[in-house]
């Protein structure tokens, strides 16, 4: 088994950041009682593919809401692999819950990026079925799976990233 990639926090400061530009003002304490309760991803058994990353705060969608999450994760990983990251199953079969962008795609240059990495997901309750999603802070929401990409023989790409959604097309 390959071993390439790290899972960490992104620092307070840039949790913080995130969480106020989606939630608004927050108090200080709470903020900080939030962060301080965020678990690394990681697998529920030797057999699993998935990491799964956990919800930080309580989070509850009525059949067609979307909520925007910041995990307050970052992740290291080697050049040439990837994170993919997917509803959780169970999640996704029971309520039709779906990242916005259905699978997200984290490249290794991420890290780098001036908000340290921070990973969002942007989750919908598709329902078809009336059904209320309800995930409770501290339970596996999304999962990510580490996948090996190649390049083509003629890719000549040097730029460098800075940022994340559309980032890597602002150089064409």
């Amino acid at each position: 088994m390959n071993r390439i990639a790290k899972f960490e926090k992104v620092s307070l400061k840039q949790f913080r950041e995130g969480w106020t530009d989606i939630f608004g003002p927050a108090d200080e304490d709470e903020v900080e009682a939030i962060y301080s309760q965020i678990d690394l991803p990681r697998r529920a058994t030797a057999g699993s593919a998935g990491y799964d990353f956990y919800a930080p705060a309580n989070i509850i969608l009525e059949p067609g809401q979307t909520v925007r999450i910041p995990t307050g994760i970052r992740v290291w990983m080697e050049p040439e692999w990837v994170l993919k990251c997917y509803p959780r199953s169970g999640l996704g079969f029971k309520y039709r819950l779906q990242l916005n962008n259905t699978v997200g795609i984290i490249d290794s240059d991420y890290y780098y990026s001036d908000n340290e990495g921070h990973i969002f997901a942007k989750i919908t309750n598709d329902t078809n079925e009336g059904k209320i999603v309800s995930i409770a802070a501290g339970e596996g929401f999304m999962q990510g799976i580490f996948v090996e990409y190649g390049i083509t023989l003629d890719d000549d790409a040097t730029e460098i990233r800075n940022g994340g959604f559309g980032s890597t097309t602002k150089n064409r």
